[in-house]
């Protein structure tokens, strides 16, 4: 019914009066009666109105003349209000964004419990998980933006040999050494770097074994000299290596900073330190204790398998997935702690009197932990019966405190992995050759929707709290 305000209606007619709903340019004829159904929606309050200032606080426009209400909303998103006035249900299609719907039917004055069953599990499950939602089918996207930022450093830090002596070479030589795989130059250099690494790893063990010991007239094991050529070979590679990638980095302030540099400097630390003390020691035989010391440095060696994550894809994502999974971690270690502390405590009660080896609290402690973590070496076990079932019961509960946290960490490798290719495969493609020219190929736009959506996000889960909150101070007041 048209030329006719609400107000100006009887109450049969009022019933069986249709309203022209414009929602930004989609146009529908609605019944009163339809909507009454809902009068707690904004729609439903709009038959309710007795003043046009009373309908412009429901709504953006009203003319009075066509009896039109115009709101500036999503027109795609209304068909799925209009299914909700005709049935009653709400109906949410997988390729919809569920903070946008959300949003919407909050505005429109719909409760999420209308949400019909057969989409209310996938619906919230998105709404409360979006990121393990299509994990796989979004992980080179998700890779490709949030390795921006670091593609972006690297260009950065290409562009700062434009203004030093030598930069050219020097960027050449830096691309080189510090990317495995940029060119014929750096394979053939980062196959050398595996080998002396692994050749060192291999020396080390060999040599604590006792055929390959020398012992002395004074009765004292000697390392074999062939190993030593080995080990010192081993030295002046990793000396000259960092060296190198000292004298070509574009800038020696922020040199050390960088994790792989520090490793590079730790691995060969250890030798030189040994050196110094032993040379005090030799010269000053009341300092024969610092002998100690050298020994212990020595061990450290080990620690230059580690250079190989310059070389390894794999285990830079490992350390960046420790590195941003401490939670997890945390709680991993947290869940093992308490079940240590409770089944240690249980099997102590149970077997002191029957069992020697865990008459006490801190040899129960170890078998707690053995057991939990499935190791089981077998040299401590339970003898009564109860103590075999509290074992049972700790290898079951530590199966199930392990796994729960492991998804969690699999997912963050596997993104780590993602970003970590996608930044090679751009450091691997640039070329310098006549400057920097070259701009890093990323999608912007991809770029811009991810930062978008992270943003909305946030502002939803503000926005969240915003009707609770009002309720809470309407009922306060």
């Amino acid at each position: 019914m048209t030329g006719l305000s609400l107000r100006d209606l009887s109450e049969a007619d009022f019933e069986d009066s249709e309203i022209s709903i414009n929602v930004g340019g989609f146009k529908k004829k609605m019944r009163s009666n339809t909507l009454l159904r809902f009068p707690e929606t904004r729609l439903g309050k709009l038959l309710s109105c007795n003043s046009k200032e009373s309908i412009l606080e429901l709504c953006d426009d009203y003319d009075d003349t066509k009896n039109e209400f115009y709101f500036d909303r999503n027109p795609e998103l209304f068909p799925y209000v209009l299914h909700f006035y005709n049935t009653g249900k709400l109906h949410v299609m997988g390729e919809l964004c569920v903070f946008s719907f959300s949003q919407e039917i909050e505005y429109w004055g719909i409760n999420e419990f209308f949400i019909d069953s057969c989409c209310s599990y996938s619906y919230h499950g998105r709404k409360m998980e979006p990121d393990q939602e299509k994990w796989e089918d979004h992980s080179d996207q998700e890779s490709t933006t949030s390795s921006f930022d670091e593609i972006l450093a690297f260009y950065n830090d290409a562009a700062k040999f434009d203004k030093q002596p030598f930069g050219k070479v020097r960027r050449q030589l830096w691309l080189a050494l510090d990317n495995p795989g940029y060119s014929v130059l750096s394979r053939i250099f980062s196959v050398l770097s595996i080998v002396v690494v692994l050749g060192s790893i291999v020396t080390m063990c060999l040599n604590s074994l006792s055929d390959f010991q020398i012992v002395n007239s004074n009765g004292n094991s000697e390392e074999d000299p062939r190993f030593e050529i080995v080990e010192h070979f081993g030295i002046a590679w990793f000396t000259f290596e960092l060296v190198a990638r000292f004298a070509v980095a574009p800038d020696f302030l922020k040199f050390f900073k960088h994790a792989l540099n520090l490793i590079d400097l730790m691995s060969i630390l250890p030798f030189y330190i040994t050196l110094i003390v032993n040379l005090v020691v030799e010269s000053s035989p009341a300092l024969a204790n610092l002998g100690r010391v050298a020994q212990v440095l020595r061990l450290m060696r080990i620690f230059r398998i580690l250079k190989l994550a310059r070389h390894s894809t794999g285990l830079r994502s490992l350390g960046a997935t420790l590195k941003y999974s401490y939670k997890e971690v945390g709680l991993l270690l947290l869940y093992l702690s308490v079940g240590i502390s409770i089944f240690s405590v249980v099997a102590y009660t149970i077997e002191k009197e029957e069992n020697r080896a865990l008459e006490t609290i801190p040899a129960c402690w170890w078998w707690a932990t053995v057991s939990m973590t499935t190791v089981g070496y077998g040299d401590v076990v339970p003898v009564t019966t109860a103590g075999r079932l509290t074992a049972s019961a700790c290898i079951l509960a530590g199966i199930l405190v392990v796994v729960l946290p492991i998804t969690l960490i699999f997912n963050k490798f596997s993104h780590f992995y993602r970003r970590q290719k996608q930044l090679e495969s751009a450091m691997r493609s640039c070329d310098f050759g006549d400057g920097m020219k070259v701009v890093p190929s990323v999608n912007l736009r991809d770029y811009y929707a991810y930062k978008v959506k992270s943003l909305m996000a946030s502002l939803t889960n503000m926005s969240r709290s915003t009707p609770s909150e009002l309720s809470l101070n309407d009922s306060l007041h």
